[in-house]
């Protein structure tokens, strides 16, 4: 498994306690983003490094930046459906172009000023964004938001072969943690190392609302 782990207990030191704030693990040119899919999706993702087979373009596909959210989504792998957990490794200024073409799922008077502009919005992009409540392992709420993108189109078209770097399975992993939960054990839990991602580009942060 190609990822950087830590310990839970001193990631969750470090995080931000509120706000809204992209969690994530990445370098100088890709980003970590979590999925969950069934078998027959996932694996074909893995070993082929791309998404096809009895995969969807003419769907919404959302996408996870930070590793908890996607545990409290898919339920540490044990949901119907959403058994086969991968680890997505991006191109990070394809990253940047999603958070760039993001509009919200839901109308932001603060952002858009009347509904007919966001509704305009949503109409000419590919690409949706949700703020959530971030989750601890055990599942509760927290204070602190956090981001999932969702594409359509020509975004989840050049998402699914072209801004990819690599497609890892990470379910056994994901198991694994998740019996450290399930029993308690949270001086155990490994999660992947993660820090609030930088917005480069101005107008796009202060879209997107982050903190």
């Amino acid at each position: 498994m190609n990822l950087v782990v830590e310990s839970y207990q001193s990631q969750n030191a470090r995080c931000p306690r509120d706000g809204r704030h992209i969690l994530a693990q990445f370098d100088e040119t890709s980003i970590i983003v979590y999925q969950a899919y069934r078998p027959s999706i996932g694996r074909f993702a893995a070993e082929h490094q791309y998404f096809g087979g009895e995969f969807g373009l003419n769907r919404m596909s959302w996408i996870k930046p930070n590793f908890l959210w996607m545990m409290y989504r898919c339920g540490w792998g044990k949901k119907p459906d959403q058994e086969v957990v991968l680890a997505i490794r991006l191109k990070r200024w394809a990253f940047d172009e999603i958070l760039r073409q993001a509009v919200h799922s839901s109308f932001d008077s603060t952002v858009y000023g009347d509904p007919e502009k966001w509704k305009e919005a949503v109409a000419s992009s590919d690409v949706r964004l949700q703020w959530d409540p971030d989750h601890s392992p055990s599942g509760e709420p927290l204070a602190r938001r956090a981001i999932q993108l969702g594409m359509r189109g020509q975004a989840l078209a050049k998402y699914a072969k072209d801004w990819l770097i690599e497609v890892q399975d990470i379910s056994d992993f994901v198991s694994e943690q998740g019996q450290h939960v399930s029993n308690r054990e949270m001086s155990k839990l490994m999660t992947p190392k993660e820090a609030v991602y930088p917005i480069s580009d101005i107008e796009t942060a202060k879209k997107l609302g982050a903190s």
